[in-house]
């Protein structure tokens, strides 16, 4: 049996699989918020640091227009070589979150599961929300997902789940490394153990994610007038059954609105 160690940006086909049982419902939650918060119909849809496509894949199949972009040259072309093989037409590019234009203006946009908070600095999420804002028309949606911190919050976790997809098992480990509240960075490692029947690879990423309470979240919001904060989810993604944005709140879902 192979065994390896390796950077898990590198097979975003494994990477995927770790919240492949979330697509179905996400991609529901996106088409029953276009009805309720746009009054036109959404064709033209964008995925910000979009990694291997599970979502634009997805939303494409369902016939939508997709663009996305990822940091990660590998990831891109994954989707590319994903998108011929399903023989579906998108738009997939290598790009910067917080510095991107697009050709034509979109319908609506998304980004879940903490892409958002990749961006480690003010300057970095101010520049990418006016960017995405500049991307939407007038009345469009940004669907926005990421963690928020209740006040309460233990600073150790970890988090472990297993996904399977034919004879490939994936094994993984979230777990908070450190914590800095005064530079609002935590760190995080996440490893992976693929198991098929000829090789076993294990991979391994830290990285730091930027830490929002509720209050620090529409503060930032203020400085961004494009976007209107219309509704709060969280990850059951129960359309109606909008939230209330505070302190106890976690796994939170944004509509922002392009006025």
């Amino acid at each position: 049996m192979n065994k390896q160690s390796l950077d898990w940006y590198d097979y975003p086909q494994y990477f995927e699989l770790a919240f492949d049982d979330e697509t179905k419902l996400e991609a529901e939650f996106f088409e029953e918020a276009f009805k309720k918060y746009c009054d036109f119909p959404v064709r033209r849809i964008l995925e910000p640091g979009c990694g291997g496509g599970r979502l634009m894949v997805e939303m494409a199949r369902r016939g939508h227009k997709m663009t996305g972009f990822d940091s990660s040259v590998n990831s891109v072309k994954y989707l590319r070589k994903r998108i011929s093989r399903s023989k579906l037409s998108a738009s997939v590019f290598q790009g910067d979150l917080s510095e991107f234009e697009l050709d034509q203006s979109v319908d609506a946009a998304f980004s879940t599961f903490n892409t958002f908070r990749h961006l480690t600095s003010e300057r970095l999420a101010e520049s990418h929300l006016r960017h995405v804002a500049q991307s939407l028309r007038a009345g469009g949606i940004y669907i926005l997902g990421f963690h928020l911190l209740p006040l309460d919050v233990s600073e150790e976790c970890t988090e472990r789940w297993s996904a399977r997809r034919g004879k490939t098992n994936v094994s993984f480990t979230l777990r908070v490394v450190a914590t800095d509240r005064r530079r609002r960075i935590e760190q995080i490692r996440i490893s992976m153990k693929i198991q098929t029947p000829t090789k076993q690879i294990r991979l391994r990423n830290e990285f730091p994610l930027r830490m929002y309470t509720a209050t620090q979240f529409r503060r930032l919001l203020k400085k961004i007038p494009e976007f209107q904060l219309c509704d709060v989810y969280d990850f059951w993604y129960d359309i109606e059954d909008p939230l209330t944005l505070d302190d106890e709140i976690t796994d939170t879902v944004f509509i922002l609105r392009r006025v």
